[in-house]
């Protein structure tokens, strides 16, 4: 059987890109997290949500009772896209203007 040589066999591992350019910083968790309320934000209600099977916003419940799991979320995209509406637009500016001069 063959040897292999140490440059043939970690010849792949030049083409990994070193952790110093894969980092996994604070600006990369703020922006996944500002990318995330764009995605709610812009969910329409009757074209996307009402068409799903239990996801009805004219759900009633009694007096006393715990909503379900789905009514919580419904109620929860829609209070982020209440609140969060107009404070994404300076965010979302700053973030492309610090993109285009840092990259």
């Amino acid at each position: 059987m063959p040897r292999i040589s140490p440059k043939i066999k970690y010849q792949h591992l030049k083409d990994v890109p070193s952790s110093s350019t894969m980092a996994f910083g604070i600006y990369s968790l703020l922006e996944a997290i500002v990318l995330s309320l764009n995605a709610v934000c812009i969910l329409n209600e009757e074209r996307f949500l009402s068409k799903l099977p239990g996801w009805g916003g004219s759900q009633v419940h009694g007096f006393g009772e715990e909503p379900g799991m789905k009514t919580q979320i419904f109620h929860f995209i829609r209070s982020v896209k209440t609140v969060m509406k107009y404070p994404l637009i300076p965010v979302n500016v700053f973030v492309i203007v610090f993109k285009l001069i840092f990259g």
